[in-house]
């Protein structure tokens, strides 16, 4: 194996294609950048958002209300299978 040192006498060929492509690939990647500090800057000047709206007890209230109207659907849906137990029942009387 030739044992070649790079100094300031060496060269080597590159292609136009290759610079082109190197130098596309160069500025999309600085474009990119610039863009994601424009952005990151833009987000520390925004406003901070509020407070939620709903507090820990309007919640809590919502909650209770919702397993409450849960419960009594419940009860409606037995009721209502009581009612079908009696009506199949009648109708298998009248049989």
């Amino acid at each position: 194996m030739a044992n070649k040192e790079l100094n300031e006498d060496s060269s080597f060929k590159i292609s136009i294609k290759t610079l082109i492509g190197i130098g596309f690939g160069m500025a999309t990647i600085i474009s990119m950048w610039f863009m994601l500090q424009a952005d990151i800057a833009e987000a520390k000047e925004l406003p901070i958002p509020p407070n939620p709206d709903v507090t820990r007890m309007e919640f809590d209230m919502k909650d209770k209300n919702i397993r409450l109207t849960i419960q009594n659907t419940q009860e409606d849906v037995e009721e209502i299978k009581e009612d079908l137990r009696r009506i199949e029942d009648k109708i298998d009387q009248l049989k």
